[in-house]
């Protein structure tokens, strides 16, 4: 008993279209897998499912950038721009800028200096002076505006002071008992006075 043809449309299920894009992926790479080995192709396959996840398979004997090379080769399409046309030689670009910037970051942390020339080591010394220069301009204004705050509490704690005082000549003239608290105005003055 043969399965019927069923019409080829969007799953509306979720759980079955989940289901069928399982099985029938699995299938795409059982196919794959079996006419590289029986017909020694070059096989490559990309699968993004409904949730983005990427499935792939390639031939174990081939890798991924070598059939995309290949590709352009034969088509004359082009996947990514003229800059980014071999994968390889971008990617061993990007490990040969990160392996300089870890040159240029231990040099700035003062080690592996010997190999650099006159020239270099003063452009490395103007550098080094004006993040110093940066740093202790950051310092300053720190500094700066710790002595500001400083400065506003003495004036307030004095301008409290005053009152207190005022208050406590008042009292004492008019023979009243002193039973005042003053609640300073920053929470981190309170003292009970």
């Amino acid at each position: 008993m043969g399965r019927g043809k069923i019409e080829i449309k969007r799953i509306e299920n979720a759980n079955n279209r989940q289901v069928t894009y399982s099985k029938r992926r699995n299938g795409l790479v059982k196919k794959a897998k079996e006419i590289s080995v029986l017909c020694n192709a070059k096989v490559s396959l990309i699968i993004f499912g409904g949730s983005k996840k990427m499935h792939e398979y390639c031939t174990p004997s081939a890798k991924l950038t070598d059939i995309l090379d290949e590709y352009h080769r034969q088509c004359g399409k082009r996947l990514w721009d003229a800059k980014h046309e071999n994968l390889n030689s971008e990617i061993d670009r990007m490990k040969k800028e990160n392996d300089n910037l870890q040159i240029k970051l231990r040099h700035l942390n003062g080690q592996d200096i010997n190999s650099l020339n006159h020239k270099e080591l003063i452009v490395l010394e103007d550098v080094l002076e004006n993040g110093v220069a940066y740093v202790r301009d950051q310092k300053m204004e720190v500094i700066n505006s710790h002595r500001r705050n400083h400065k506003m509490l003495e004036e307030e704690n004095k301008e409290l002071n005053y009152y207190l005082q005022q208050l406590q000549d008042y009292k004492s003239h008019h023979h009243m008992p002193f039973t005042f608290r003053v609640q300073p105005l920053q929470p981190y003055l309170q003292e009970r006075i």
